[in-house]
């Protein structure tokens, strides 16, 4: 069955969630620059996302898988066919968030896998990894126009932190934090 049919049946779809190989680097750079096309329409300038390149974004994603992964882990979510999805990446709290070990540092699906389930997946293997490297507790920031993220953060039980302002291609933009100040409380999301 197609990744397109399970998501039109509205059934979770069946993915491997695994961590990221150097050789991944080419697929997350699509996915990486993809979501961004489609996401941030009319939330980030224009030029920005016509800036865009696949081969800039899997240089970058080459360096990071490189390094190890520490202490930044990253996964990718591969459907049928190979064909990887979705990727996450997190570790240590960059931005000294009081209450907040571990973070979040990103979360990317397809369009066409949006729905499917694939997220709250992401979502709760990094909870797990940071629980395993012995962080308590995770937040994300999200776009405070990105209502469908904040949506769905919402929805796994991730409470509002605090916003601060960033700038992208010129622009001055609000991002939220969203936080669970008890990672191991995202194991159990699928009852929500």
């Amino acid at each position: 069955m197609s990744l397109s049919s399970l998501i039109e049946e509205n059934r979770v779809t069946p993915v491997i969630i695994r961590e990221a190989a150097i050789l991944d680097a080419p697929a997350m750079a699509r996915v990486h620059v993809d979501t961004w096309r489609t996401t941030y329409p009319g939330i980030v300038p224009d030029d920005v996302l016509a800036g865009l390149s696949y081969a800039r974004s899997e240089k970058i994603w080459a360096d990071i898988l490189s390094t190890g992964g520490d202490p930044q882990f990253n996964y990718v979510a591969e459907a049928d066919g190979g064909e990887i999805v979705g990727i996450a990446s997190g570790g240590p709290e960059r931005a000294d968030t009081a209450g907040y070990d571990g973070e979040l540092y990103g979360i990317y699906v397809l369009k066409k896998a949006q729905g499917a389930g694939i997220g709250r997946q992401l979502t709760e293997a990094t909870a797990r990894r940071l629980k395993e490297r012995g962080f308590t507790s995770m937040l994300v920031w999200v776009l405070r126009d990105n209502h469908p993220a904040r949506g769905f953060y919402e929805k796994l039980g991730g409470v509002y932190v605090t916003e601060k302002e960033i700038t992208i291609g010129g622009a001055t933009l609000i991002e939220v934090a969203y936080g669970w100040p008890d990672v191991a409380h995202l194991w159990d999301t699928r009852s929500r």
